[in-house]
């Protein structure tokens, strides 16, 4: 029995994040944390673990900067980490990922549930999550605000889905992909033993060659690639105060402005 949580260090929602003079993506000095709606689906890895006796396990996609998220997980209560990357994962577009996360669970080869945040907020897509369901061929329930049941012995689950016309019960079996919303259950956080055993933790890099992915994590050139960034346009307008002697008359005024501006 073997849950697999995946995350990743993105900047800090606080940042400032710009297109410097360069055309890289930067955030200054801002720190890295972990995903944010990560922090909910570690904690629940660690529900399942100490009510199941399920083995945890936290993978990450990326260069060495992603072992912050990793050993955050480690802290919090996850038993292992490895963090997937080489040198020709560099570039590769939102399926490239999913076939090396996809790769990596099968290299653990015991695996009952993976649950990702229900997106990653420095690019805000969930797309890698379905890709690496269908590399997998395995159910993929989203938007998952609590599991109802789950019996690791019988392959069996049962989730509560938030959807726009309120919620849904779904049965799936095991093996299978989830997303989780921050509804699910309130974040735990480190514990300074917690921190002290994650700081001396060794995280294993898995490479292209160790999943059997050949020469790049999608087997092949990127789909899709990004060719340049650039900042958001400066927002301009200007501000009109609306004066008058009393309510009546300045609101009088507004309907007025904006009946000439075809607003209403």
């Amino acid at each position: 029995m073997h849950v697999v949580v995946v995350t990743r260090s993105t900047p800090d929602t606080a940042a400032k994040v710009e297109v410097n003079a360069a055309g890289a993506v930067t955030w200054g000095d801002a720190q890295l944390v972990i995903n944010p709606w990560d922090e909910y689906t570690v904690t629940e890895a660690v529900i399942l673990k100490e009510a199941h006796k399920v083995k945890t396990t936290v993978l990450a996609v990326g260069p060495e900067q992603h072992n912050d998220s990793l050993k955050q997980g480690l802290a919090i209560g996850i038993d292992e980490a490895a963090r997937i990357w080489d040198d020709a994962m560099e570039g590769q577009d939102s399926l490239g990922y999913a076939s090396a996360v996809a790769a990596a669970i099968k290299k653990l080869g015991d695996v009952d549930l993976v649950m990702f945040g229900k997106e990653l907020v420095d690019v805000g897509s969930d797309a890698h999550i379905y890709q690496v369901g269908r590399k997998l061929g395995w159910p993929v329930l989203g938007s998952v605000s609590k599991i109802q049941a789950i019996d690791f012995n019988a392959k069996t689950l049962k989730v509560e889905r938030m959807i726009e016309e309120g919620k849904q019960i779904v049965s799936s079996k095991l093996p299978a992909v989830i997303s989780v919303l921050k509804d699910i259950n309130e974040p735990r956080y480190p514990s300074f033993m917690g921190i002290r055993k994650a700081s001396k933790a060794q995280i294993p890099v898995w490479g292209s060659a160790d999943l059997g992915l050949g020469d790049a994590a999608s087997g092949g050139a990127a789909h899709v690639r990004t060719i340049a960034y650039s900042n958001l346009p400066v927002r301009q307008g200007t501000v009109e105060i609306i004066e008058g002697a009393t309510e009546q008359e300045k609101a009088e005024k507004l309907v007025a402005k904006l009946l000439e501006e075809k607003v209403i």
